[in-house]
């Protein structure tokens, strides 16, 4: 694909046009960055559409405007953390949403690093125009063209049909991450338009992003679509099994009114319909989500035949200390001993006795801070701190390609302090947004711009190289299993030799036994 742009008869620059294998379309500049906003990746998906796999979109004559954020996805907005509603994009909101947007230093034939983000909100909300995954400073700064996308969610994109309406719906709870593979398609036959390297891709997400990347890795239609990974604060080590996913459509189906031969009634409910329900029933959040299929998707994340469809992707992970405050039920004021105890038994399910040694663990790992940090970061491990650890341990293990693991220490002003580092608080400074950030990272001061410049570089030398390493940050060593090598990021980014290492193995066994207790309760043992 070409790309151009409009001049005026003074030849000064008015807006980028560059071609798709749909149209042309117009974009606008900021700060010298060409912007396209709201590109169609896909077909519409609403009424006999939904739960299909996608299909490119219809060409069209002319020259498309792509100015203004396309739809994301209908959904039952929310934020857990006051903060986070300032910088969460709303609107407008769509069932046909399969829509991105690219920013790139130039419309030429430049062979840049293209990096993909996949937005947060687990499989449940989200919209790819995020105020703090703006691309214009990424892209200036470090020479790369940013994709932000746009896709299915909830029960548009995850209600599993297969079982009630045959072979055609098989793929029908996986939908959402079928979008995803078609925007890396997309960018595979469109991105060379845009200044970007097709083969040079870097898929990276946040929370759900980052557990739609690790499905990304899982997923065989995806194979080859992207070359490096970069997974922030969300590990997807499991998907749904099909029994569990069909009891899920069969209740919503219940839920509706409707019986599991009424498809066509289905897919004749208004989009209004299924948000009414998912705002009646916020269980629903947590239900949906990939399924392993059969047919889209063959295994879990972490199962050896979805590491082997990845084995050569170099990858980069890690989490904040603190992501729990992110979530309600997190204390940030004093607890005494006895609410402590109480509250992580109600979150880790662990006996008295298992529970009583892990938080003796973390309290001798932590003697200087109180009950609540000692919550606050036990049940961050335990929500997804012992996940990106299992995670690089099984990605160097393969011994195929390096993984790269970092921990993310330093804290927020906001709120007095008692955030400390929350789930997203590193984002503003991957992207270089820190003021569209300051609701959760507070002002934007040079200290904090020191490190926005630092991160963002190195987030953008691995796309480029496939190594974080670079002159702004310390030498950073591939995770492996006997140095377990972090990179501890805060306002002096340094490499320490397995932090935490006690905490980090019973950790590791208590979080084992649950889920193998979980495993023998869903089999029936």
């Amino acid at each position: 694909m070409s790309a151009s742009q409009e001049t005026s008869t003074t030849g000064e620059a008015i807006a980028p046009i560059a071609a798709t294998a749909a149209g042309q379309i117009r974009g606008y500049t900021e700060k010298g960055i060409n912007v396209f906003k709201g590109v169609p990746y896909g077909a519409p998906t609403g009424g006999a559409h939904r739960w299909l796999p996608p299909k490119k979109p219809a060409a069209w004559t002319g020259v498309r405007e792509a100015t203004t954020f396309g739809p994301m996805c209908s959904q039952v907005f929310g934020a857990p953390l006051p903060e986070e509603t300032a910088v969460l994009q709303r609107g407008p909101m769509s069932e046909d949403c399969l829509n991105l947007n690219v920013w790139t230093p130039a419309v030429d034939a430049g062979r840049r690093p293209v990096m993909v983000w996949f937005h947060g909100g687990g499989f449940s909300v989200g919209s790819g125009g995020t105020a703090t995954n703006d691309g214009v400073n990424l892209a200036l700064k470090n020479d790369v063209v940013l994709v932000t996308v746009n896709h299915r969610l909830n029960l548009f994109g995850f209600l599993h049909l297969a079982e009630m309406a045959g072979p055609a719906y098989g793929a029908s709870g996986n939908v959402g991450i079928l979008d995803c593979a078609a925007a890396l398609e997309w960018v595979r036959d469109n991105i060379a338009g845009f200044g970007g390297d097709p083969g040079n891709v870097t898929i990276f997400g946040h929370s759900g992003g980052g557990m739609k990347v690790m499905n990304l890795m899982a997923m065989p239609a995806a194979r080859g679509l992207f070359h490096r990974v970069i997974v922030q604060s969300g590990f997807a080590l499991n998907s749904h099994p099909p029994e569990q996913a069909t009891g899920v459509a069969r209740n919503v189906l219940d839920m509706l009114g409707l019986k599991a031969d009424q498809l066509t009634e289905l897919q004749a409910l208004p989009a209004e319909r299924f948000v009414a329900l998912l705002e009646s029933r916020p269980d629903l959040t947590f239900a949906l989500g990939p399924v392993i299929d059969g047919q889209t998707l063959h295994a879990g994340p972490l199962s050896s035949s979805a590491l082997a469809l990845s084995a050569d992707v170099p990858m980069m992970l890690g989490t904040t200390e603190t992501e729990i405050v992110f979530l309600p039920f997190a204390p940030l004021d004093p607890i005494d001993d006895a609410a402590l105890h109480m509250r992580l038994k109600q979150y880790t399910t662990l006996d008295d006795a298992d529970l009583d040694r892990l938080i003796a663990a973390y309290r001798a790992e932590y003697p200087e801070h109180d009950n609540t940090y000692v919550y606050q970061v036990l049940a961050s491990d335990w929500l997804l701190g012992a996940d990106a650890v299992k995670a690089a341990e099984c990605k160097a293990a393969l011994g195929r390609a390096p993984a790269y693991l970092y921990y993310f220490t330093k804290h927020t002003p906001v709120r007095d302090g008692k955030l400390r580092s929350p789930h997203t608080l590193e984002i503003p400074y991957v992207f270089d947004t820190l003021e569209r950030g300051a609701p959760i990272i507070g002002p934007a001061t040079a200290k904090e711009q020191a490190l926005a410049d630092r991160l963002s570089r190195t987030w953008a030398t691995f796309a480029r190289t496939g190594n974080p390493n670079n002159p702004s940050m310390p030498k950073w060593a591939t995770y492996d299993t006997h140095k377990r090598t972090v990179m501890v990021i805060n306002d002096e980014p340094a490499t320490v030799a397995d932090p935490h290492v006690r905490t980090r193995i019973l950790m590791a066994q208590f979080k084992a036994k649950i889920s193998q207790s979980l495993t023998s309760l869903a089999i029936g043992k």
